[in-house]
């Protein structure tokens, strides 16, 4: 009976043992996936956000402004925002991702709405898809971005802020060709639909 007893709790110990270790396999599997830092995070919530802002914007343009541009010289409405979807490979890139075969963007290749939308949409998901892999120590490596030495977490502050760049200067594009941005549209749909106090 004691040697049933013993065997019974070696067992136990055992199958314990199994459970505990492919927890922790199965957790840092997960770890690997998910990224641990918080600057990451926030990045990722900003990348959606003003993802979604650029999509339907270029969506708003009516096809026949898409080749509209202010002046010579000066980017037109398509080559703005197909700057935006090469910008995404190219500073991801300078972390150490490596772009997708045939991914290389020219601004000048195409004026078709659907087309561009598409080349938005997956440099977008690739951006994403990197950017989740990135960890807290990822991102005090050195690198080189345009000549000059800096932290990953840099060229990412530097991919953010030339997004709202470009995103500022589609949205000024828009306006100028009578484009309200939906979401501003939206909003104000929304205003004019309130009961009015009296």
């Amino acid at each position: 009976m004691i040697k049933a007893t013993h065997r019974f709790t070696l067992l136990c110990a055992l199958a314990a043992g199994i459970v505990f270790f492919l927890a922790v396999q199965g957790g840092t599997a997960y770890a690997k996936e998910s990224p641990k830092s918080a600057f990451i995070t926030e990045m990722l919530g900003q990348l959606d956000r003003v993802r979604g802002q650029i999509m339907s914007l270029e969506n708003a343009i009516p096809q026949e402004k898409m080749s509209w541009r202010p002046g010579e010289g000066v980017r037109s409405v398509s080559e703005v925002y197909l700057h935006i979807a090469g910008s995404n490979y190219g500073f991801l890139s300078i972390t150490g991702s490596k772009p997708p075969a045939g991914s290389r963007v020219d601004e000048k290749s195409t004026t078709d709405k659907a087309k561009i939308a598409d080349v938005l949409k997956a440099s977008f998901d690739w951006t994403k898809d990197e950017l989740s892999k990135i960890g807290d120590a990822d991102l005090e490596k050195e690198v080189n971005m345009f000549g000059q030495k800096t932290t990953v977490r840099n060229v990412l502050i530097t991919f953010l802020g030339h997004m709202h760049e470009h995103f500022g200067q589609s949205i000024a594009y828009a306006r100028t060709n009578d484009v309200v941005p939906p979401w501003t549209a939206a909003r104000q749909a929304q205003m004019k639909n309130q009961p009015t106090k009296k």
